[in-house]
């Protein structure tokens, strides 16, 4: 039985004992309860629960008398499908199939650490110890079992639920076992499975979520009713960092339906934005009144801002010397004394996120101390962090309802809205959602961040490379959500991977130079190895063609003397697509790879061009290096997204301003890549188990845009180094 269910649980100042988390989640019967615990330093370690009166657990899993099995999911699913990814951890080395469980979300308690699905993490930062929670529980069944028949464990076995008596063939469910196993040692060191073993784990096992969604019986944060909920409509102004000095609500409170006006902040970071909420007892008349409101803003000069300006800044601090982030060798006299010389500047915008769910929450407040949020947000944790922070409330006072989140990208990891809804409830006697229009969701950040990259290198006369600079010119995330005023810190985060790839490129010199901006950027989807990878895997196809090389047989040399998983999957890339076949006149094949924090992926893209002008993209091949694999189903799906959301950053959307205002609002005018536009993208996945387990949401995206401006040049001999393009006209 497979339920996305809120947690019914109280809210209170001490952490909930079992008694109080089985009854409150409708769990009566006595029953195993096993998870991870914390110990006082933070240190995860296991924890099982002996009786319901005794033991203070937070648990993973919960297995009834009656039989019923619950799993908790401690990571949100905005459609990366962590709604069957995660509780499959448990469920394969606990021996059941995700039919037989409940799978109940978590709401940012502190005992689960963190809960937060960013960085794509998910699977990595859970697959060893939500496996050995899963391992650990299974040991702790037999082992009653095998006591209950007083017989040696090595005769018994579970599946499906049920522990086995091999020479009986005698059974007992979980259910039966469930209370004598509460009593029991929890295994420090369980045995796992062999993955040659595996039911859930590597097959492309059917999603849970899927059938939800498509029946609409899956509850987004925008769905949520409460019994005598009113709505809020917030008045935002469009000018960042401007301050509120009057209003008129006169035509507002004559609209039916409007009740009052709450004046609030908004808290994004260390930053307070004045706004307010127009109260109505429909969304559509709180929308309506804050229309008809009149502000009067003061903008302290922020009116002046202007992209096209801001852009000449960036262009202008290429020549400044930056805070260096790598040096090995002698880059200056290894570039200057270089029989070739090569140099460019890639410049990539601002973007929305532009999840299609916009933000919203509903909050309600109990008594004057407690409050319950129910909320689309990558992070039950991070919801109650910034709740208590900006409200001043014990974490413990705010009680989570995570939801399915409508997607994410980066954005839901702030929550702003939240800690919005939640000052707007603390005004009224009711609960409260508030709903962000989608022209607020794009105007109103915050935005990926403006990022310029100046590219050097000095070529061998045989081409082969002996200096490499990338020095990125970028304002930093850091800087504009905390106000920081040392920035030497931010470097690393704005220049992710640029000094870390696999290629052997002597005299490297990387830079960071900072510039200052009062516009809110935050990470977007694959962070900044978005943007600093177009850069620098285009300029190391320009190296090649300067060369006169083959621009994937040049990477290939580049590898030579170490081996990588790089070289691995370049050479898988040149393998599944079939790279020295000759194309038809007119077409063109790019390639780009790039490894960073989240993992490593890399892409073909095959072109063609009838006029040298509009490009067709043909076909893509995708190929991306994970380690372990949970489900192949969802990783295509993963990466095809990815590709979907690189192909509307490069050839769709920029997030431009005039007169301090963000210049896009919806749609029309911030555009999505549509279907009829959509390549068909073939996906390879390299997972040769190990150790070594990678990430799936982020790496399928900064590669693409650098394979289809390659491509784009191998077909109509025009660079690209600014995006967005003109796909119809480049």
């Amino acid at each position: 039985m497979l339920e996305h269910q809120m947690i019914k649980v109280a809210v209170r100042k001490s952490s909930l004992d079992r008694r109080d988390f089985l009854r409150l989640s409708g769990l009566s019967s006595l029953g195993l309860v096993l998870g991870l615990g914390w110990k006082s330093d933070g240190q995860e370690m296991i924890a099982a629960g002996a009786d319901a009166v005794t033991v203070k657990l937070n648990p993973y899993i919960i297995i009834e008398s009656s039989g019923t099995i619950s799993i908790m999911n401690p990571m949100p699913d905005m459609g990366q499908g962590t709604f069957q990814s995660v509780p499959a951890l448990i469920a394969e080395d606990l021996e059941v199939s995700l039919e037989q469980i409940k799978i109940l979300q978590t709401g940012g308690e502190k005992e689960y650490g963190r809960q937060t699905a960013g960085g794509s993490n998910s699977i990595r930062g859970q697959y060893q110890k939500l496996r050995t929670v899963g391992a650990a529980g299974k040991e702790m069944l037999i082992l009653a079992a095998s006591q209950r028949w007083k017989v040696p464990v090595t005769d018994c076995y579970a599946s499906e639920g049920i522990v086995y008596h091999k020479p009986t063939g005698r059974s007992f469910t979980y259910g039966e076992l469930a209370e004598e196993a509460s009593h029991l040692p929890v295994p420090q060191n369980p045995q796992l499975k062999d993955p040659k073993d595996f039911k859930i784990l590597g097959k492309n096992y059917p999603r849970p979520d899927v059938p939800l969604k498509v029946s609409g019986k899956a509850v987004y944060g925008i769905d949520v009713e409460l019994p005598g909920m009113v709505y809020a409509s917030a008045a935002h102004c469009p000018v960042f960092n401007s301050k509120l000095i009057n209003y008129d609500d006169t035509e507002t409170m004559r609209i039916k339906g409007v009740k009052k006006l709450v004046r609030f902040q908004r808290a994004l970071g260390a930053h307070k934005y004045d706004a307010i909420a127009v109260i109505a007892d429909t969304y559509w008349a709180a929308y309506q009144g804050k229309l008809a409101l009149k502000t009067n803003w003061d903008f302290g000069g922020n009116d002046s801002f202007d992209t096209e300006k801001y852009e000449q800044t960036l262009r202008d601090m290429a020549g400044n010397e930056g805070q260096v982030v790598h040096s090995d060798g002698d880059f200056e006299n290894a570039f200057h004394s270089a029989p070739v010389q090569i140099t460019a500047l890639y410049e990539l915008p601002m973007l929305s996120h532009s999840p299609m769910e916009p933000q919203n929450c509903t909050a309600q407040w109990h008594g004057k101390d407690l409050v319950e949020v129910w909320v689309s947000s990558q992070g039950a944790d991070r919801v109650k962090s910034e709740i208590s922070k900006n409200l001043d409330i014990p974490a413990d006072n705010i009680k989570v309802n995570i939801l399915f989140s409508g997607g994410g990208f980066g954005r839901r990891l702030y929550n702003d809205y939240a800690v919005e809804a939640a000052s707007i409830a603390r005004e009224l006697e009711t609960p409260v959602k508030l709903i962000w229009t989608r022209e607020e969701d794009t105007q109103l950040g915050p935005f990926r961040p403006p990022t310029f990259s100046a590219m050097k290198a000095g070529l061998a006369a045989d081409g082969k490379p002996l200096a490499f600079q990338h020095k990125v010119i970028s304002p930093s995330m850091g800087s504009t959500l905390e106000d920081k005023k040392d920035t030497s810190g931010e470097s690393s985060s704005m220049t992710e991977g640029i000094s870390t790839q696999a290629y052997e490129l002597p005299n490297m010199k990387n830079e960071y130079v900072f510039s200052q901006i009062h516009i809110p950027l935050a990470a977007w989807r694959s962070v900044t190895s978005s943007t600093v990878a177009f850069a620098h895997e285009c300029f190391i196809d320009e190296m090649a063609v300067r060369a006169g090389k083959d621009p994937l047989d040049y990477r290939l040399e580049t590898l030579l003397t170490k081996p990588s998983d790089t070289k691995r999957l370049l050479l898988k890339l040149k393998e599944v697509s079939h790279w020295e076949k000759p194309l038809p006149d007119g077409w063109g094949r790019g390639v780009a790879q790039y490894e960073f924090f989240a993992g490593l992926g890399g892409y073909v893209v095959e072109v063609s061009s009838k006029d040298r002008s509009s490009i067709h993209i043909e076909k893509v091949y995708m190929v991306i290096d994970l380690g372990t694999v949970v489900n192949p189903d969802t990783v295509a799906l993963q990466v095809e997204g990815a590709a979907t959301m690189a192909l509307t950053a490069a050839t769709k959307s920029a997030i431009t301003f005039k007169n301090g205002q963000t210049r896009q609002t919806n749609f029309h005018n911030y555009p999505l890549v549509r279907i009829n536009e959509m390549p068909d993208v073939e996906v390879h996945i390299i997972a040769e188990g190990g150790p070594k387990i990678r990430g799936v949401g982020e790496p399928g995206l900064p590669p693409f845009a650098p394979a289809l401006a390659n491509a784009i040049f191998a077909a109509t001999g025009k660079r690209i180094r600014k995006l967005p393009f003109n796909i119809n006209q480049v």
